[in-house]
């Protein structure tokens, strides 16, 4: 995911407690070549990291409503040219641009996770289908 998001581009994950957001996160930071360690930034809520890219990491956990979705100004962190990724999205997805890309991802064991691409937008219609082109296929697993 991280060699195909670009300036201005926003991940949506949604997902529980435990699913692998985070860890997500820290996958498009690698290859956006961020060297700092991505963490969860559920006190801070944004935290920005450097790469080819900026990264913009932004968590709504602690966050109960829309209005203080809203006050956070993430609209405005788009438009600085980066790319941004919001952990605990459902919290606000009214307050979000109209095209971004929803990233679902579901506990199913250990090691194992499902994920679950919503493209909003033909951008993120044609990131989607590339990283289908990208990933092996396996039994079970579909793209479209």
């Amino acid at each position: 995911m991280g060699r195909l998001v670009g300036r201005g581009d926003v991940i949506l994950l949604i997902g529980g407690l435990g699913t692998g957001k985070t860890c997500f996160t820290q996958g498009i930071a690698h290859a956006l070549g961020v060297t700092d360690y991505v963490t969860s930034v559920s006190f801070v809520l944004l935290g920005e990291y450097q790469g080819r890219l900026p990264l913009y990491h932004a968590d709504l956990f602690r966050l109960d409503s829309l209005e203080e979705v809203a006050e956070l100004g993430l609209d405005d962190v788009v438009y600085q040219g980066g790319v941004l990724v919001i952990e605990w999205a459902e919290k606000g997805l009214s307050a979000f641009p109209r095209e971004h890309l929803q990233v679902h991802i579901e506990y199913l064991g250990e090691h194992i996770r499902r994920l679950f691409f919503v493209p909003q937008g033909e951008h993120y219609r044609e990131v989607v289908v590339a990283l289908g082109k990208m990933l092996p296929e396996r039994e079970g697993e579909r793209w479209n």
